[in-house]
């Protein structure tokens, strides 16, 4: 089987996607599938280094324009895309629909109600003109929660849509006694992209209200459209100059010694469709803290965190709870949260549902 995976960048800055698309390929590909990857800032062999070591004999990389590497690949059983609504989407559904190649969309969190409010005149415009035709031509969409299904099943559309998480990597911890020792002053994560639905000034109005003595808290991510000016605004308004850090992204083995560093993890999002970062971090051993904009309720149910509401007082509840919370209640959370990710979440498993998945785009007659 060929598939031919799109992404719209594989930039590390980019987020989420630009490590879980390269992860399936690869993934896919020790599962004997012939895999090329794309992206129209021709950025995918950026992925090359970090994800294709092991799979370089089946994983093929494109940076040249989307005929070219479609030419180059040769026709594909699936076409993957990732994302809506920009062009190079538009684009793939028109390839797909002329040369009669099935698709699969991963709708990444793109119909979430939050998301369509952002920026909404674009999208209602995009919507009519192309955008629901484009979905509904595809053979199969993908969602990454129960949730997100929901969201996209109650728009209209009638192609099939299938619910399967993205897959996270269990790291070694045996470096965590490094960081661990002698620490003075624990620390609770955020790390992600710096962008307005990651509810990160709630987060901070939350924390400027708590005792947090001898806690920091450590904001690590790339900043989106001069973000973080903002939230140093905030910072400084607050009087948090110094509890709070703002860092700028991290990635390779700088990102992972952010996790292996800290005690606690939060995510303060309005909306999410996965939160691969939640998943990063129970990899980890980190107890959580997120909200019902993610869809993690898991967490609560096996004693791995905290999710509440996307509110101040919701999440100040929360802090206050775990920065009461002895050190050891605070690893047996990080324990249950590291069986969640090996149980559930591990990319072999992701890959062959995945494998189904395309098969039964290839069998679907899409329609137009």
């Amino acid at each position: 089987m060929k598939i031919f995976l799109a992404g719209t960048s594989f930039k590390r800055a980019y987020g989420g996607p630009a490590v879980s698309v390269p992860s399936l390929a690869a993934s896919l590909s020790r599962l004997g599938i012939e895999v090329g990857i794309w992206a129209p800032d021709g950025s995918a062999s950026l992925a090359r280094k970090d994800f294709f070591r092991e799979a370089s004999s089946t994983v093929a990389v494109f940076d040249q324009d989307l005929d070219t590497a479609l030419t180059q690949f040769g026709t594909p059983d699936v076409i993957h895309d990732n994302g809506i609504w920009l062009p190079h989407n538009h684009r793939l559904a028109n390839i797909a629909r002329k040369r009669e190649i099935p698709r699969v969309i991963t709708i990444r969190g793109m119909l979430e109600p939050w998301a369509i409010q952002y920026r909404p005149w674009k999208k209602k415009a995009a919507w009519t003109l192309y955008q629901k035709r484009d979905l509904q031509s595809a053979g199969v969409l993908h969602a990454t929660s129960e949730a997100e299904r929901l969201h996209i099943i109650s728009l209209g559309l009638t192609s099939p849509v299938r619910v399967i998480p993205n897959g996270v990597s269990l790291p070694d911890l045996s470096s965590r006694k490094h960081f661990s020792v002698g620490t003075v002053h624990p620390t609770i994560l955020f790390l992600g992209r710096l962008h307005p639905k990651k509810g990160i000034p709630m987060l901070l109005h939350a924390w400027a209200e708590l005792k947090t003595k001898p806690w920091r808290l450590r904001i690590v991510g790339p900043s989106e459209n001069g973000y973080d000016a903002e939230l140093l605004k905030t910072i400084s308004a607050l009087g948090l100059e110094g509890s709070t850090e703002l860092v700028g992204p991290k990635f390779g083995t700088e990102k992972a010694n952010e996790y292996l560093a800290a005690q606690l993890f939060v995510l303060p999002t309005y909306s999410e469709n996965f939160g691969i970062s939640v998943a990063e971090a129970m990899s980890y051993g980190l107890p959580v803290i997120t909200t019902t904009g993610a869809p993690w309720s898991i967490i609560a149910k096996k004693n791995a965190g905290w999710q509440v509401e996307p509110t101040k007082e919701a999440l100040k509840t929360a802090l206050a709870s775990a920065l009461s919370s002895t050190m050891e209640d605070l690893e047996v959370k990080g324990s249950n949260g590291r069986k969640i990710v090996h149980s559930e979440y591990s990319w072999e498993g992701i890959a062959s549902s995945m494998h189904e998945l395309y098969i039964e785009a290839r069998n679907l007659t899409p329609c137009d």
